[in-house]
């Protein structure tokens, strides 16, 4: 586990612009447009209600208290009590602003104390009834974009998942399973913290904040704009902050990725880092990507809650700006700027201020989430980008049941550009024959059965089974017809029988039992605790790697192929354990033409043909017998490398003769 020094890593540097992503996320919201229209409208009637208290507030002033206390007055200055030049309000509205707009009840300033009471009841009632109703209306907004989110989501995994399973064999060559895991779990439950309340929260307020400044804007221009004096002030700095949080977050969700892509590692590697007494080596290198993705999230943290105590200053200065000039204005009646003020509208401005500042400092608080979440989504999108370079053609049709006849011509192939691995290579396989395929490591071999069921595309030349170019042929028409024996065998958390059963679901029970004893795997399955129920560990852990190794062969006999791949399909079993499957193999081989990667001997000699690579050409070609007299590269290979493994087998079938057993690495 190397954190620093994986060249490797991919992670895309250029993120996209905030309001791309935005509207790529939003088209999956698409298709659940019925949900979230009610959203809207909820949304809408939530701030509508919002908006109007403030305004029924300066009515409670302007409509009820202040003329109630202008008639209270008047009668008090006839009778010589309050002094004759005090100002008067004998008309209501007579003053620009709230007093204008007494939509509840007409003003009367010669009302009773009953009557005021009454009026200022109604509208209080008005507005606790607009608080009830604002509080229902984003109950089901956030519920109904809950629900839309979650189903988005999951339509969201779906689609990673399916792209992932679409991406070629080279793709997971470049990029850790970690790192790939992370944007499944890590990414998408980021936007699941954002996609719901910080959601609502954020459209609310955005739009809450766009019709206050509407509703100020109505009733005064000039108070308007000494009241969002600040505004631009909240705006630089709520950009420069997102800015610097987003590459702090997007950071965050790329070590993040890497801290799983080690752990994955580490866990899948645990008896190589302890049979090597890595552990204090691996926890080290935990600790120093650990802590780079403590750093990156220290880093988002702190932009963010900077944001907060910034807009909550502004907004108490533009609260100060609009109590300081509205007393002003109201002193002097509104001369300094040419118009008219009411009491009532100063208070109904300094209530918009405050509902302004309040979604302002909830969108800065949820902008962490916020930015968090375009960050996760940055880098989903950047998954879902990257190019399937493996599909059907247009016009792929489904290859017909094959009979195994096998044309290689003229095959080029390269994992990086400008460095071939085949070098023209051209093979003939009838069908019923067997292949088998040997030479040194890196010579070529494992590429030349990968390109059979199209797990990579040759760069240049042909590859037609029956006649037909596996370009041309629909993938899984293709693949489910070749059988594939690996070295590296992996068996799900499953039990025996479905992991048999993988490859052909439709099976029945006796079916899987046939296939396992053709394999001779029956003897040790059922020997396990619970036969062919018994549910193995993660990889198969519990078995050997032989008994892992004849199931997977199992697993191949139940899908019966017209062709079979061995790619080192007997190299994890011991002396013995080859010579019990080597007849189950003979049988399987029967009647289909098969490729035999092997270093065993035993495995291949019996090949109708053999080819020897190296450097990614052939330069051999016969079978056993004459390329042993011809002398050449294959017979130095015999004599290095087969001969000792013909003397260990007859030393072995010597004392499986005297009746003694003999065990090897298994």
């Amino acid at each position: 586990m190397f954190h620093q020094d994986r060249a490797f890593r991919t992670e895309e540097k250029k993120a996209e612009s905030v309001s791309g992503t935005i509207l790529r996320l939003s088209r999956y919201f698409r298709r659940y447009w019925l949900m979230m229209l009610g959203v809207a409208v909820f949304i809408i009637a939530g701030t509508y209600m919002q908006v109007l208290v403030p305004d029924l507030t300066g009515q409670v002033v302007d409509c009820y208290l202040t003329p109630y206390v202008a008639g209270s007055n008047a009668s008090q200055a006839t009778s010589g009590q309050l002094p004759l030049d005090m100002p008067l309000q004998d008309e209501p509205g007579a003053r620009s602003g709230a007093a204008s707009n007494c939509w509840y009840t007409t003003a009367d300033p010669q009302a009773t104390a009953e009557e005021t009471i009454a009026g200022i009841g109604g509208l209080v009632l008005i507005i606790v009834g607009l608080y009830i109703g604002n509080a229902l209306f984003s109950g089901l907004s956030f519920y109904m974009m809950r629900w839309s989110g979650f189903h988005v989501l999951r339509d969201l995994r779906a689609q990673v998942f399916r792209h992932v399973h679409n991406l070629s064999l080279g793709y997971f060559t470049k990029h850790e399973a970690g790192d790939v895991m992370s944007r499944f779990t890590n990414d998408i439950d980021t936007l699941n913290q954002a996609i719901g309340f910080a959601l609502i929260q954020v459209l609310q307020g955005g739009l809450l904040i766009v019709w206050i400044i509407y509703e100020m804007f109505s009733k005064s221009v000039p108070f308007s704009l000494i009241t969002l004096i600040t505004l631009p002030l909240m705006f630089i700095a709520t950009r420069w902050f997102s800015a610097q949080a987003r590459k702090a977050f997007r950071q965050a969700r790329q070590e993040i990725g890497s801290v799983n892509a080690d752990l994955q590692e580490s866990f899948s590697s645990v008896r190589e880092v302890q049979a090597f007494s890595r552990e204090d080596e691996n926890i080290k290198q935990f600790r120093i990507g650990n802590a780079a993705n403590r750093d990156a999230n220290i880093l988002a943290q702190a932009y963010t809650s900077a944001l907060a105590p910034t807009l909550e200053a502004l907004g108490y200065i533009s609260l100060a700006i609009v109590a300081s000039v509205g007393g002003i204005l109201l002193l002097t009646d509104g001369s300094l700027m040419g118009t008219t003020m009411s009491l009532g509208l100063i208070i109904t401005f300094i209530a918009y201020t405050q509902q302004f500042n309040r979604p302002v400092q909830q969108i800065s608080v949820l902008w962490t989430n916020v930015q968090s979440a375009i960050a996760g989504a940055e880098r989903i999108f950047g998954l879902l980008d990257d190019k399937v370079d493996l599909t059907d053609k247009e016009d792929a049709v489904a290859i017909p049941k094959i009979e195994g006849s096998v044309r290689f011509e003229n095959v080029w192939a390269e994992y990086n550009p400008g460095e071939p691995v085949l070098k023209g290579i051209d093979i003939e396989a009838d069908p019923g024959k067997t292949v088998a395929i040997v030479g040194p490591t890196g010579a070529g071999k494992t590429t030349i059965i990968n390109l059979l069921p199209r797990f990579w595309d040759i760069k240049e030349g042909k590859i037609t089974i029956d006649g037909f170019d596996v370009r041309d042929v629909k993938m899984e028409s293709l693949r489910e017809q070749i059988g594939l024996v690996l070295q590296d065998t992996f068996l799900f958390s499953d039990t025996v029988m479905n992991n048999i059963r993988y490859g052909r679901p439709s099976a029945t029970d006796a079916e899987v039992v046939e296939a396992a004893q053709l394999a001779r795997a029956d003897d040790f399955i059922t020997l396990l605790e619970d036969g062919y129920d018994t549910v193995l560990g993660e990889r198969g852990a519990g078995l050997s790697q032989g008994q892992r190794q004849l199931l997977a062969i199992a697993r191949v006999a139940l899908t019966n192929p017209r062709i079979l791949i061995l790619d080192e399909a007997t190299s994890s079993v011991d002396t013995r354990t080859e010579r019990k499957i080597q007849t189950a193999l003979d049988q399987m081989l029967q009647g289909r033409t098969s490729f035999v990667i092997a270093h065993r001997l035993s495995t291949i000699r019996n090949a109708d043909e053999l080819l020897v690579l190296n450097q990614g050409v052939i330069i051999e070609r016969g079978n056993h017998t004459d390329l042993l007299e011809d002398k050449g590269f294959y017979y130095d290979l015999y004599m290095s490398q087969f001969r000792r493994q013909i003397e260990g087998e007859d030393v072995a079938k010597e004392i499986g003769e005297t009746g003694e057993f003999l065990v090897l690495g298994d």
